[in-house]
């Protein structure tokens, strides 16, 4: 890393931490509380996401040499926006509507410096195949994958045993597209 930065990432998500870590460079973690994530109703598809991680990187103050990473991930069908389940039960409706489709996950990133601000998204599909009820219900109550879009994590049960296929970045499903990232930063100059 050129050390004339310092990384920083925004989120709690302890999916992203570990993706960034795998990059092997030093970064510090900074979250802000209450950050508001609607967006305008006429935006879709790669839009949101990307219009989300921007709005969160606005509400940051930073040094001249901190370099920020915002992201935000959805899960996208048929023109329906499937964020973190409030409870169990929306957890399980999101899952039944999933069964057996393939649908869109997509992750907004944002790098942002005193200097300049960089967005991209990454999209990938995923299949799905017909989970039965019982499936989702053990899923749901084992796992309780309320922070994460569509109810669900790839890297858990439910994907070994129902992701029938993938098309694009798993590490995107994951919630942070690091190659694309990678790419972006060794662009900048950064890495």
């Amino acid at each position: 890393m050129n050390m004339d930065y310092k990384l920083i990432l925004a989120s709690n998500s302890p999916r992203r931490r570990e993706l960034l870590g795998g990059l092997d460079v030093p970064f510090e973690v900074r979250v802000l509380g209450g950050i508001d994530e609607t967006y305008p109703k006429d935006l879709s598809g790669e839009e949101i996401p990307q219009y989300i991680s921007r709005e969160k990187a606005q509400a940051y103050s930073l040094q001249p040499n901190e370099v920020l990473i915002t992201a935000d991930t959805i899960v996208y069908l048929d023109g329906r926006v499937y964020g973190k389940p409030a409870d169990e039960a929306e957890a399980c409706q999101m899952l039944r509507e999933l069964s057996g489709r393939t649908h869109q996950v997509i992750t907004g990133v944002t790098i942002t410096t005193s200097q300049w601000q960089d967005s991209f998204s990454s999209v990938s599909h995923v299949t799905f195949a017909e989970l039965t009820d019982d499936e989702i219900s053990y899923y749901v109550r084992t796992y309780r994958p309320f922070d994460k879009a569509g109810a669900y994590g790839i890297q858990e049960w439910i994907g070994f045993v129902g992701v029938t296929s993938l098309e694009g970045s798993y590490f995107n499903v994951m919630g942070l597209p690091i190659q694309r990232l990678y790419g972006k930063l060794r662009e900048h100059h950064i890495l």
